[in-house]
């Protein structure tokens, strides 16, 4: 047959034929009454105008071309020209905040509008809109303002309880306690600067932490759920919470379902849109609520349809069954298993609904929007539950040590009491040598007002960095469980290669001609040029290079039905027609495509063996075959594909080894192109088939060493996905999973980091705890060594605020009971108010990146800052003895024993974090600048004797002291400078002790959980229960039903 002199017959529809012309797919398809007649563009008058010759006139709208005219012109213009920008979609009216309002977004925010007046339904005239016009603007406008946008908006957020919630918290309240100690004992300035520094604390998170949020928002609408829409008789894409009740949207695969919808018809059947509002009229379709197990309302069951002309609107014939009446064939299939727990995907009928957020995993069709997202079944539900906020393990860390710094508080008090009651204190008396001001003193140093603001700021700090490395944190704890994984489990496809898809040279059936071929396997793809699969794209376009295949599409062809891939199936069919003829064309593995024909043991060798050669040379090979009326099936070919390494990702491989984090490659592919990639790669050869670790009778320990122990599968699904994934965290990893389709949504859910790749699905980047807007294994390795810096500086900063914490009370605690002496609160509140100011630059410091992945090791915490209050109070202890002696030790000519040691206190507290940040990298600007100002601010208060007390401060101590106090608190500069020399001492011999805690291998251990734990016993019994089923029978006899523990059968399993 010659292709190539085949034309098409059919006669555009009447301009006044307003439903033929209407009924077009949504892909530039038109259908007449349900027969899928193509048409020509409209005003030609039935002359044929050739597919692309229209450069003399203005070219037409998608809308007004045919399927494979529009198909023609996507691969005329693929890489010439882009699509439009949505920013019209962003364009709404919106509310600029004034310049004073610097904690709301400079985006601004949308006008408020009125609560419907019936709560979540629309009215049913509402619901009347037609497929082909759909609403028009000023119905948009109107449903909005009763509606409100159609997002789960979160909990109104009160900024003055958002302040306030600043203050709130053990640790805070021990401070707030400490400011109403200080006004009952009349300390006014104690109390001043106690509420200044909470206060500083409250503005400093607050501040950061939006100015944070503000940049990972601004990115945020990069990946904010669009929707297809009918709208003033156009398709057109638009962001979903644009969507009101009475939108007519497209749904179809990939995409996340933008709103509770009810199903209306299948896209490339409109004319069924008529027999839909029969039956809602009729009040033939129930209400649905989604439900576990087998059924799910009328979404769940077993089609009785056997045609779509009325012989499948029958029941049952069995009146105990429980399944409803379907209409029609399934439309669409759903991912319920968000909402349902039901890891299957529900087939979804004429009539039924679609819930917000549930993936779309086949099929395309109609539907109509039923409410907005605030009063869908999801919306609802999360109501329910707003307000409470998962915090995770960061939040359970920061209680743990503020509740161990409040209980080592009360018993450092209980301490001082018991010696001031031999020193026979007073509860309260003038002066500050007394129980209640020894109170207040430990108190305020006592608890690290600073830890929760300053590493919350440190993790929203990171998240903005990390947002412009187009790496977008969905929740702030995020960066904890990527600093700590320690197994990467990355797909192939776009992360490991290139995805720049190219077909090579095919091989071609003898007798068979390649344009044939090349336009067959165009004819198996998706048409749906606004999201084609890298497969279909890169087949359709490649037809640039075939101009005799693409003369072969202008031909007239009419799509009646398309099936998308399919993992039991593996390949794609497309039943299509030209002229008087039917085809079915088909296109997907190798195998599967020689299957359907029936061919000789010598073709079916041959097409193996050069599927085999293929995937040797690194080349995924595709089969194409077709089916002309009801003669065989023909086997046209084997197309080869290949997707290049990318020329960063070996490297990549390499540097994640040394970080301790070996990467794992899932892939779809055959297993010889997986090895080959591996290969290239240096991922190493350990490639196992998915089978081999779901079907081959392995279990218990056997099948988690496979897992441990392999470089990567292939031929892999997404349930092989969440086993790896599963198995892994059994063993005791942090296992951090990349996706990009809606069917890894439940392995990016299970991992501990589900990451969501560059061009990934709604429904996978909604499942994902962070979101990659860049390509490539290095973006995913960047974003890990930079969490992991972000671990650092927390982990820095929370052992030197400890360290902090003990040091002063050591030394304060036993000063009181040997020498009934303290530090005076004015210059205490001095001393946390610099430890805070300093270190709030600490988010901004040049953290190094751990060589492994990174834990909190709370024990090893504790005995290095342990370790280091100690030495800490000894230093001061050292200083102060000096002071007993008669000329007055380390003071020169004159000074106040308060202020000597307010400064050295002060320095070698703010010194500390120098030590506990490491020595590999160079501490940032921001951090110096921060204490060298902080310090030159207490050398101020030591020369002045600012806050000393009355005669410098002198207290009565046991014993006395003999060194002559100067009677105005002031210090001489030389004393001054031998003070920094001898703080620089103590922080050298800190900074050697450090470096030596830190060299044992049981120190350096200590709190590191086992990430390789093995237990044979438990991983076997796992095993057996896996292979057991439970059989249900009723006994003929007498009627109960009987349960039986079996074996599962090999059927069984191939079925799970």
């Amino acid at each position: 047959m010659d292709f190539l002199t085949q034309q098409r017959q059919q006669d555009d529809p009447a301009p006044d034929d307003v439903e033929a012309r209407g009924a077009r797919h949504s892909n530039g398809a038109n259908y007449e009454n349900g027969e899928g007649q193509s048409s020509e563009r409209p005003g030609n008058s039935g002359e044929h105008i050739r597919f692309g010759d229209y450069r003399l006139k203005e070219p037409p709208k998608s809308s007004e071309l045919t399927e494979y005219e529009a198909l023609d012109r996507y691969i005329t213009n693929f890489d010439v020209e882009r699509r439009a920008s949505l920013a019209s979609a962003m364009s709404r009216s919106r509310k600029m905040p004034k310049w004073w309002q610097f904690w709301k977004s400079r985006g601004g925010e949308p006008e408020a509008e009125p609560e419907p007046s019936e709560v979540g339904k629309p009215p049913d005239s509402w619901l009347d809109t037609h497929i082909q016009t759909g609403l028009t603007n000023a119905q948009v406008e109107e449903r909005r303002r009763r509606f409100g946008y159609n997002e789960l908006m979160a909990e109104k957020e009160n900024m003055f309880a958002k302040v306030l919630g600043y203050f709130q918290g053990p640790i805070l309240y021990v401070m707030e306690l400490a400011a109403l100690l200080a006004v009952g004992l009349g300390d006014w300035i104690d109390f001043g600067v106690i509420i200044g520094i909470l206060c500083l604390n409250a503005f400093v998170g607050f501040y950061q932490e939006k100015q944070a949020a503000d940049v990972v928002a601004s990115l945020k609408g990069d990946i904010a759920m669009r929707a297809n829409v009918i709208r003033n008789g156009e398709e057109e894409q638009i962001l979903a919470r644009e969507l009101v009740p009475g939108d007519i949207i497209i749904i179809q695969e990939g995409q996340t379902v933008p709103g509770d919808a009810q199903l209306i018809c299948d896209c490339s059947k409109p004319n069924e849109f008529e027999r839909f509002k029969a039956l809602r009229d009729e009040d033939k379709f129930g209400d649905e609520e989604p439900t576990n197990g087998k059924g799910n309302g009328k979404g769940n069951g077993k089609s009785n349809g056997k045609g779509n002309k009325g012989k499948d609107e029958e029941k049952s014939q069995d009146e105990d069954d429980d399944e409803s009446i379907h209409y029609g064939e399934p439309l669409v299939a759903c991912d319920q298993s968000a909402i349902t727990g039901e890891s299957l995907a529900v087939d979804k009928y004429m009539g039924d609904v679609l819930y917000y957020t549930t993936g779309c995993k086949r099929g395309k069709a109609f539907a109509i929007m039923t409410t907005s997202a605030k009063y869908s079944f999801v919306g609802k539900t999360a109501s329910l539950v707003q307000g409470a906020k998962d915090q995770g393990h960061f939040k359970a860390v920061m209680d743990s040590i503020g509740t161990s710094l409040l209980v080592l508080v009360m018993f450092w008090i209980l301490v001082v009491w018991i010696g001031g009651f031999f020193h026979h204190l007073r509860i309260a008396e003038p002066g500050v040598q007394n129980l209640l001001h020894y109170t207040l003193v430990l108190f305020i140093i006592g608890v690290p007002v600073g830890l929760p603001v300053v590493t919350t700021t440190t993790l929203a700090v990171g998240a903005a960095y990390l947002a412009k490395q187009k790496a977008i944190v969905q929740k702030l704890t995020a960066i904890e469980s990527l600093a700590g994984v320690n197994v990467l489990c990355s797909d192939k496809t776009g992360t490991l290669t290139a995805n720049k898809l190219s077909i090579r040279e095919p091989f071609v059936a003898e007798g068979q001609d390649v344009n044939w071929m090349m336009a067959v396997a165009a004819l198996a793809s998706s048409h749906n040029v606004a999201s084609l699969d890298p497969i279909d794209k890169v087949t359709i376009t490649t037809l640039k290079r075939y101009p005799k295949a693409r003369e072969i599409l202008r031909q007239g062809w009419v799509t009646d039905k398309f099936t998308p891939f399919d993992p039991v199936s593996k390949r794609i069919t497309t039943e299509c027609r030209l002229g008087n003829d039917r085809y079915i064309c088909a296109k997907g593995a190798p195998r599967a495509i020689v299957n359907l024909a029936n061919v000789s043991e010598e073709v079916r060798t041959l097409y193996n063996q050069k599927a085999r050669e293929f995937a040797l040379r690194g080349f995924r090979s595709l089969g194409v075959g077709y089916k002309k009326n009801n003669e065989p099936w023909v086997l046209l070919g084997l197309l080869s594909m290949f997707d290049p390494p990318r020329e960063d990702t070996a490297q990549t491989i390499i540097e994640a080894a040394h970080l301790g984090v070996p990467v794992k490659m899932l892939t779809g592919d055959a297993i010889a192109i997986a090895k080959e990639t591996c290969k290239m790669l240096g991922l190493g050869t350990k490639v196992y088939n998915s089978e081999k670790l779901m079907h081959s009778g392995l279990t218990g320990t056997v099948q988690h060493d496979l897992v441990q122990r392999a470089d990567g599968f292939a031929e892999v699904f997404p349930e092989h996905k969440y086993q790896v994934v599963e198995m892994l965290q059994q063993r005791g990893s942090l296992t951090a999973m990349t996706g990009d389709g809606v069917n890894d949504a439940p392995s990016l859910k299970k991992a501990d980091c589900g990451i969501a790749v560059e061009g990934s699905s709604e429904a996978a980047q909604a499942a994902a705890d962070i979101v990659f807007l860049a390509p490539g294994l290095s973006t995913i390795i960047l974003s890990i060594k930079t969490s992991r810096q972000i671990f650092q500086r927390m982990k820095a900063y929370v052992q030197y605020r400890i360290a902090l914490c003990l040091h002063l009370e050591i030394y304060l605690t036993t000063s009181m009971v040997i020498l009934n002496e303290t530090i005076r609160p004015d210059l205490i509140v001095f001393i946390a108010l610099f430890a805070d100011l300093a270190t709030v630059a600490v988010a901004y410091d040049n953290a190094h990146v751990e060589p492994r992945p990174v834990e909190w090791q709370l024990k090893k915490i504790w005995v290095i800052s342990v370790i280091l209050g100690f030495l800490l109070a000894a230093g001061t202890w050292i200083i102060r003895g000096t002071m007993f002696l008669i000329n007055g030790g380390v003071v020169q000519r004159f000074g106040s024993i308060q202020e000597v040691l307010f400064l050295e206190v002060a320095l070698t507290e703010n010194w500390l974090i120098f030590v506990t940040r490491g020595g590999r990298t160079w501490p940032s600007w921001q951090l110096v600048g921060a204490i060298l100002g902080v310090d030159a601010l207490a050398t101020i208060f030591t020369l002045f004797g600012w806050l000393s007390g009355s005669g410098g401060g002198v207290m009565e101590t046991t014993p006395h002291t003999s060194f002559t106090n100067s009677a105005n608190g002031w210090t001489d500069i030389v004393t001054v400078v031998i003070i920094w020399a001898y703080s620089i001492g103590v922080l050298i011999f800190i900074a050697i002790v450090y470096i030596a805690l830190n060299s044992f291998s049981w120190i350096n251990n200590l709190g590191r959980k086992n990430r390789n734990k093995k237990d044979t016993q438990i991983e076997n019994i796992i095993g057996h229960i896996n292979k057991l089923a439970i059989e249900h029978e009723a006994d003929p006899k007498t009627g109960r039903d009987k349960y039986f523990i079996v074996e599962k059968t090999a059927a069984d399993e191939e079925d799970l």
